[in-house]
């Protein structure tokens, strides 16, 4: 005998998993590779079983979250846009009340994790489920929206850090910094691939404050990025192998530019899936200076 699920294929369900973009890693990736670089030097090391957990999961929760208050905002314009027509608020498979309430089970989640850290972490935490839940309504009144979420993206890291030591360092701010210009960066490239619809329904992004100068912008951010990470690299005092690998990521920012070269949607959007692999690459160089397990 067989035990079948049928809620497996039902067309609800399954609208539940894409508007939290579960099938969909690169946004929780992009989110988790600096907070956890964040864990490991704050804990100088191997942070335990507990923290791993919790941001790891916290990550995944807040993140996916995220996803579906930008649904519910978005809901009206996502029709007239390419990359987000098929949406399930844009197609009406789910209701508003539906989301709402998978973002409250999401966030509960996330709040029960963040609440066996301490009081510090915890404001920390609020702060970031504000910015995020600020990101989706900021197209609407500024070109700067990838700023609000570059610093929703970047709390966890002071809060990797509040975790670990119940306070924060000259390394959180660099760290902060860096993560906040990659952050913009990144999401340009990813705002390039909708620009021709959001001059037409009106949303705003930095893609298109920047226009003709997204290439050059976009690639004094990323320089930002790489110096301020050689900066974090020389406050902890870490050896020429961290140098090395900041070296493997200017080379990826540097593919970056190649692919974002004739401002193609198709270029815009590899570029920005691109960068999972920048922050795998910076997890990787601070696992290698502080060990995996030590």
């Amino acid at each position: 005998m067989t035990l079948s699920a049928p809620y497996l294929t039902d067309p609800k369900f399954k609208a539940l998993l894409a508007v939290a973009r579960l099938d969909k890693p690169v946004g929780t990736l992009l989110l988790l590779w600096p907070t956890l670089a964040a864990l490991w030097i704050a804990a100088e090391g191997w942070p335990g079983w507990h923290l791993l957990l919790v941001f790891l999961l916290g990550t995944f929760l807040t993140r996916s979250a995220g996803c579906v208050i930008n649904d519910i905002a978005d809901r009206k314009f996502d029709p007239f846009v390419e990359r987000t027509q098929n949406r399930p608020l844009a197609q009406g498979i789910i209701t508003v009340r539906t989301a709402l309430i998978w973002m409250s089970v999401l966030l509960g989640l996330a709040a029960v994790l963040v609440l066996t850290t301490n009081v510090l972490t915890i404001a920390l935490a609020a702060v970031g489920a504000c910015f995020a839940g600020l990101y989706p309504f900021m197209k609407r009144v500024t070109h700067l929206p990838q700023l609000v979420l570059g610093l929703a993206f970047s709390m966890g890291i002071p809060m990797a850090f509040t975790a670990v030591t119940g306070a924060l360092s000259e390394a959180a701010g660099l760290l902060f910094l860096a993560n906040l210009v990659w952050v913009v960066a990144y999401d340009t490239e990813y705002a390039m691939v909708d620009r021709a619809e959001d001059l037409v329904i009106g949303v705003k992004s930095t893609a298109i404050l920047f226009g003709d100068l997204d290439r050059f912008i976009i690639g004094v951010l990323q320089a930002l990025f790489v110096l301020l990470l050689w900066q974090v690299g020389g406050h902890l005092a870490f050896s020429a192998v961290y140098q090395g690998l900041l070296a493997v990521i200017a080379g990826l920012l540097c593919y970056q530019q190649f692919l974002i070269r004739d401002q193609s949607r198709e270029g815009s959007f590899a570029a920005f899936k691109n960068n999972q692999w920048v922050g795998g690459t910076l997890f990787v160089a601070v696992l290698i200076e502080l060990g995996a397990m030590s």
